[in-house]
Order: structure tokens, then sequence, then C-alpha cells
């Protein structure tokens, strides 16, 4: 955000400045209250307003009393919070103050910790030395844990460096003439063991502040961006998330012009301080570029919001923003806030805003994290549910069988479908005595008309011959084979001149298996004439 460090008024201007020549550093205050970090969190006490400086003798303690002097409050209502933590110091100093912090406010966990590279050289944006160690080290050492890291996109990123050289820059970025050095840091941070850790890109691209801003060449910034999420991005093993976190209202440009597209952004974030001097909360979240239009423009692309920075600034010891603040990010639920915890910003090592300081307690003070890391067991059933399907073969297995028992009822339909009562409009010789004797299923049924006088004399056995007949079309359509014929067999020749009783039309009987009654059927009208006697002239003739 512009001119946030211009609070370094009178004396203690000359406070920094004689800082600033004692340890060799070049360059005015500029926009961000982050620009020249380690210098600024040692002096932040001193320079605005003499209270004690971080880390000094009158720095807070471990368990510091409320700025207010007040005693611990009680837990609010809305007992569980968003993941949240403080930047107090980039180094391993900030480490070890989280501590204090979370004893401060009664064992309120701050899950996240948040630093920056420092931005002066290409090394220090590789994350060289040992800044990133003792990051790495505090988020293994639990797994609800979010480790959030500030990356500049350029070097010199506090140098004031012109439009036109940071145009240039740009370009280059485009191009791929920088990808080298994020490769290199993507590989740091797998290698620490930190491989999911959220990056805050180019953070405040909208502004003025820094060389990796984004106004002096927005499509060419937008390339740049995603150049450096793909080279992060190939590294094997990671899991980075880019948070796009702009400032919020206008600045220089409006923020949504520099956005880099869905596929390379995970997180839609927003730097919002208590600024310009009398502007409310609701002008804060109203306005073009707002807090409003953050939430919305993150839902819109399907996105979570973070608060990375965010605290006190131009409008002093604020309760009301305060409050203000710490109840929509109640509502609203962000993946992570971190407020600024230096002065003029923060509100635990900075003792100038009392009442601030009492809300921001009150509020977070013995809070539970919200139970966000309880879907990741869920993973662990889906396993053990695996097994049950071994189990259901066995039951398929026994059905199997049954199904085979009714095989061998499929040949009783074929016997009725073959012996129709259809016969009697058959035309060729009715002298003879035919019997119907399909091929598919012999039948004995023509002894449904014995003959009483019908004597047991033996006979020769049949003739296997067949004398086909002529069947109409209907017909032909009743039967399987469509043909029919009559199996003939000559009578006994008289033993003597006494009359001799007309033997019993016999046929040879099949085994008796496959009796079927519907055969008597075609009895009536083939039964046996008195009148009938042997022809020679119907010798039974083998046919095919």
């Amino acid at each position: 955000m512009a001119n946030r460090r211009q609070w370094l008024t009178g004396a203690g201007v000359g406070v920094v400045a004689a800082a600033v020549i004692a340890t060799g550093l070049s360059g005015t205050a500029g926009d961000s209250p982050f620009a020249g970090r380690s210098l600024f969190t040692a002096l932040a006490g001193s320079a605005a307003t003499g209270a004690p400086a971080a880390g000094s003798p009158g720095a807070p303690s471990a368990t510091p009393t409320s700025s207010s002097g007040t005693s611990s409050p009680t837990p609010p209502p809305h007992a569980s919070y968003a993941p949240m933590g403080a930047f107090t110091d980039s180094g391993a100093e900030g480490v070890q103050r989280i501590n204090g912090l979370e004893n401060w406010l009664g064992g309120t966990e701050a899950t996240v910790g948040h630093t920056y590279l420092p931005g002066d050289d290409w090394s220090g944006i590789e994350g060289a030395g040992g800044l990133l160690k003792p990051w790495a080290a505090w988020k293994r050492a639990k797994q609800d844990r979010l480790f959030v890291l500030n990356v500049p996109m350029q070097e010199h990123n506090e140098d004031h460096v012109p439009d036109s050289e940071v145009r240039g820059l740009i370009r280059q970025g485009a191009r791929g003439d920088f990808d080298a050095h994020f490769t290199k840091l993507a590989m740091r941070l797998v290698d620490l063991g930190v491989p999911d850790t959220v990056i805050v890109l180019g953070w405040e691209m909208n502004g003025t502040t820094y060389t990796h801003r984004c106004g002096p060449d927005p499509e060419g910034w937008k390339t740049y961006w995603n150049r450096i999420v793909a080279a992060m991005r190939a590294v094997p093993g990671q899991h980075f998330r880019f948070d796009f976190t702009p400032n919020r209202g206008q600045d220089a440009i409006g923020w949504t012009e520099c956005y880099p597209g869905d596929k390379s952004v995970d997180i839609v974030g927003m730097d919002s301080y208590d600024q310009p001097p009398g502007e409310t909360f609701n002008d804060q979240i109203t306005e073009p570029y707002g807090l409003q239009a953050q939430v919305d423009f993150a839902a819109q692309h399907g996105k979570a919001i973070s608060y990375p920075e965010w605290g006190l600034f131009r409008n002093g010891d604020n309760p009301d923003y305060m409050r203000k603040m710490l109840q929509w990010i109640d509502d609203h639920e962000p993946m992570y806030q971190t407020i600024t915890d230096y002065c003029p910003h923060g509100v635990w090592q900075c003792t100038e805003n009392p009442k601030s300081s009492k809300v921001y307690r009150s509020v977070l003070f013995g809070r539970k994290p919200a139970p966000e890391p309880t879907p990741t067991p869920t993973p662990t059933p889906t396993e053990t549910g695996t097994p049950t399907p071994s189990g259901t073969p066995t039951p398929t297995v026994s059905p199997s069988a049954t199904p085979t028992t009714p095989i061998p009822t499929t040949p009783v339909p074929t016997t009725p479908t073959v012996t129709p009562s259809v016969l009697p409009p058959v035309t060729p010789t009715p002298a003879l005595t035919p019997v119907a004797v399909p091929t598919v299923s012999p039948s004995g049924s023509p002894t449904a008309t014995p003959n009483p006088q019908a004597g047991p004399t033996p006979l020769p056995p049949p003739v296997e011959a067949c004398l086909p007949i002529q069947l109409t079309e209907e017909q032909k359509k009743q039967y399987a084979s469509g043909e029919i014929c009559i199996r003939l067999q000559p009578k006994a020749p008289p033993a003597s001149s006494t009359p001799t009783p007309k033997p019993k039309p016999t046929t040879a009987k099949p085994a008796p298996t496959t009796p079927t009654p519907q055969a008597t059927t075609p009895a009536p009208s083939l039964s046996p004439t008195p009148a009938l006697s042997p022809t020679p002239a119907l010798s039974p003739t083998p046919t095919p």
C-alpha cells in the first residue's frame, strides 16, 4: 500500500536515518512496512513513539500482560477460528516468538508461520542462507501447521527502480530469463521438507513500492507470473499453492488487471491495513477493489481467500477497525490470516495500541482451531472397505448351480408340438392303417383303439421303410422337419382256412420314457376299416 512507512516522522526519522547510515543501507523510506523488514522490526517501537523494539529489553515477554493492563479475558462464544498467525520477525526470532504469542492468547494456537525472502539479489530469492531452515523445522513439527512465504519476483525489489526499467525486467522474466532462480527455490523448499508451502508471489503488485509491480506492463507481468509458477510446479515432489495478494483498493492499477488466470492461482489474498485516514471499515468493504470485491472475485473464480497482511495504520489505535476486521475474518473464513505485529500495525509487540490490543486478545483468547484437519483421515476408511467386495464372490458361486436343474424340462415342450391333431385332412390312401410316427418323438398312440378280437399272433420285425405323404403348407409349419411319412408293416398270412381275427395294428414301441397322452387324438380318424385288405401294389418301398 502506498506510503505506509511515512509514519516515521520527527525524531523517529533521525533515529532511522542514523541506523541506515550505521548499517550501510541505502534508499529512503518506501511505501510498504515490509521494506527493509529486519531493520524496521528492530526499530519499530523506538522510531515511532519510543516504544521498546521487538527483542529489546523492553519488548514483550513470553507471557506479557495485555497492553491495556487487564486480566486474561474469557474465551468468546465463537470458540473456533480460521488458521491464524502473526508476522513478528523474518528469521529464527520470528519462530521463537510464536510460542509467546500463543501464551498471551491463552493457549490459542498460531498454526500459521509467515515470513519473507529478501529481495536484494537473486541468491536471497533462491532461499540461500539459513533463513528458511528454522521455519521448515517449525512447520514439520506438527501436521496441521501452514507455512506462508512471500517471494519477490525481482531483485533490487525495494530500490525504487523506475517504470521504464521495471518494464524491461518484466519482459525479461516473460521470456524465461529468470526461471532458473525459482526452480532453485522450489528444489530447496522440497529438500527442506516443506513442499506444500503457500507462495505469496509478487505481493502488492498493484502498488508502486516494489520492483515486481505490475503497472508498467500488466500483460507481460501476467506472463512472467505464469512462467514462475510453471517452473516451480515442474520440480518433483512439490505441492505448492500460489497466493495472488494485491493491496486493498485501487492503488496504482486495478488489481484485477494483473490477475494471471485461474490455472496458476490457488488463493486470492489481500493486504488490508487501516488506511487512509478517516476511512471507515464500511468504506474498506465497499470501495472499488475493496474487501467485498475480493470475496466476490474469489467466489467467481472458485478460489479460497486469505489475509497475509493486515493491521492498524493511519487511524492510530482504532478498536472499531480491529473488532470489525476480526468479525469480517470470522464471517468469511479465509484459508489463513496473519496480522503484522510490530508498530504501528501490531497488538502484541507494539504497546502503542492498547485499546485494539484488548479487542484482539479478547476475541482470540482461548480459541481452538477450526476443525479443518479432520477431513484428512477420510482416505483411510476407503482402504478398509476394500476387503468387503472380496467376500462377495462366495455367494455368487452357489446360485450358479441352481439354474442348471431346469435343463431336463426343455424336451417336454417338443412332444406336443410334434404331434398335432392335423392328420385327418391327409388324403393319400385312407385304406391303409397309417400311424403317425414323427421321427423326433415316436409314439405308441395307435394302441388307444385296440381290436378285442386280435390275438397274440407274433409279427415279423418291422420293415424300416417310410412312405412320404403330401402335406399342405400350413401342416408343414406345424412339424419340426416339415415332412411326415407312414411306416408300413405287412400283415401275417392266414395260417388256415378258419377265419383268423384281424391282427391288432401295432408299431414298434419305443422306450416308455416319453409317453404322451396327446398322441391319442389322431386315433379316431385313423381307425382300421374291416374291408381293408393288403394291396400288393403298396408293398413297402425304401425311401430315403
